[in-house]
């Protein structure tokens, strides 16, 4: 941890968060070490390790010159990384809430998903849409297709997940969602996406989108 320390003097508002997300996991990883439930303690420590690493990548490794740059910039972007983190924490804390039994997402309240569906759709278009803007940058697509085309990707993995999943309860027991849950996913996913391209627009946050 001796990386964060820097940092974390600066009392940076994003790292805070970033910091703030990682202890909310642990906590759900010590959750699933005391109930001894093996899926949340593999979907804590990758949560963790995700960010730990981004965070590292962030302050020890300088961001590579021209495509790789681009292609890669969200992971060097802390603002970025801080949305991912809020996804993250609460993704994992609907999944098993921290020193109880409650499965918000797969059990005690189902229609919790809504929300991991509104953030990570955001999550999601974000990154790929900071990509594209970065391409568009460099001359390699047209800036005023980015909207576009980060509309036609994002999609694309929306609806594929969705069909991954649905072909994935024979495997998985706890998956198993009727079509119309299907479109109500994919509605959360786009509000996600709209309240993303609001934040680039008006606040040019996590980046500033240039038309």
């Amino acid at each position: 941890m001796n990386f964060l320390v820097s940092p974390l003097m600066a009392c940076d508002r994003e790292l805070s968060i970033i910091i703030a997300s990682i202890g909310l996991i642990f906590l759900g990883f010590l959750t699933a070490l005391s109930t001894h439930r093996a899926d949340h303690i593999v979907r804590t420590s990758w949560a963790m390790g995700l960010l730990l690493a981004l965070l590292l990548l962030h302050f020890k490794v300088p961001k590579p010159d021209g495509i790789w740059g681009v292609l890669l910039a969200p992971l060097f972007n802390i603002k970025t990384i801080t949305i991912l983190a809020i996804f993250l924490a609460t993704h994992v804390s609907l999944v098993n809430v921290p020193f109880t039994h409650y499965d918000l997402f797969h059990r005690d309240w189902t229609n919790a998903d809504m929300i991991s569906h509104f953030l990570g759709g955001m999550t999601i278009w974000l990154m790929i849409t900071e990509v594209l803007n970065g391409l568009a940058g460099e001359g390699l697509i047209p800036r005023e297709r980015v909207i576009l085309y980060s509309f036609v990707i994002f999609y694309a993995i929306a609806v594929g997940w969705e069909i991954a999943e649905k072909f994935s309860e024979t495997e998985i027991s706890f998956i198993h969602e009727t079509l119309a849950n299907k479109f109500r996913d994919i509605i959360m996913d786009t509000l996600g996406a709209l309240v993303g391209l609001w934040m680039v627009r008006k606040k040019a946050y996590p980046y500033s989108l240039e038309d």
